[in-house]
């Protein structure tokens, strides 16, 4: 729930930027009545990632009654991996492109207003809000083993970014939007950087109960036990289970996840911490 929460929440502003961005820009254009379009593309954005996630969820649960029973961790795998790379894309290029998404959106809508504006505007709403829940909804496939409350999170982490949109564009009050983006994505790193142990460990799963591969032990891929504080400090209760959300935590610990887990960490860590230094990018101009 609290991993859910984090990734929800840092999505939701993200998407509500961009809303509050186009909302504030038709009011100076004194284009108010295409504000319906607006929320339009708000509702069919939320609509159209439910509905993917639904899918993808049912597709999980209906593997529940199949014999094979290596395949749900191997999708709970690939559906990890998916979420690992979507959110490490997003990690780094919305730190790049935050210094000039003002300029982007609004020469989107210039664009858009010169030729179907309230198309045009639906578009680039709804677009912007199924990216940021399209990510949101593989990561909670990926974690479908916790049961309902990674939904839970994902409620909880809209309506904090409900709040900070209005606090921001309704209320006018001051947010640093550049320190709660930085902390927000270290808890991201390390969240994901956790979340490649979880595909390590779906994979190795899979691999155990496959009757086709060769492998009669707990660990098929993962190498040696590192260590085993499941007695001590289990990752299900607290406070492991914060560890877990946080930092990666397992009570079982192999020196592939390790290794992977690690590597992970400091390759994306590096590109994160560049991208919050690198100059801002112009926004390319057009004739009239």
């Amino acid at each position: 729930m609290l991993s859910t929460f984090v990734i929800t929440l840092r999505e939701g502003v993200e998407a509500a930027l961009v809303v509050g961005i186009v909302l504030a820009y038709l009011n100076k254009a004194n284009r108010s009545y295409l504000n319906p379009w607006v929320y339009a593309g708000i509702a069919a954005g939320i609509l159209a990632s439910v509905a993917i996630g639904t899918i993808f969820i049912g597709t999980l649960s209906s593997l529940d009654t199949t014999n094979q029973l290596y395949l749900k961790p191997l999708l709970e795998a690939i559906f990890g991996l998916i979420a690992i790379a979507l959110l490490s894309w997003m990690l780094i290029w919305m730190t790049r492109q935050a210094k000039s998404l003002k300029g982007e959106v609004e020469h989107e809508l210039d664009r858009a207003i010169q030729t179907n504006a309230a198309w045009g505007i639906f578009g680039i709403i709804f677009f912007a809000v199924l990216r940021e829940g399209f990510e949101t909804v593989v990561f909670i496939a990926a974690q479908f083993q916790q049961g309902g409350s990674p939904v839970i999170g994902a409620i909880g982490g809209l309506c904090g970014a409900t709040i900070i949109g209005i606090l921001l564009f309704k209320l006018g009050i001051k947010i640093n939007l550049k320190q709660f983006f930085q902390v927000m994505g270290i808890f991201l790193l390390l969240i994901v950087s956790g979340l490649v142990i979880g595909v390590l460990a779906h994979l190795n799963k899979s691999l155990v109960l496959n009757p086709n591969f060769p492998c009669n032990q707990d660990s098929c891929i993962l190498g040696g036990l590192i260590w085993d504080t499941s007695q001590v400090l289990p990752q299900k209760q607290f406070p492991g289970v914060i560890l877990h959300t946080l930092f990666g935590y397992v009570d079982r610990f192999y020196w592939a996840e390790a290794i992977a887990y690690f590597t992970f960490l400091a390759t994306v860590g590096t590109l994160y911490l560049r991208s919050l230094t690198e100059p801002k990018q112009a926004v390319p101009l057009e004739s009239p």
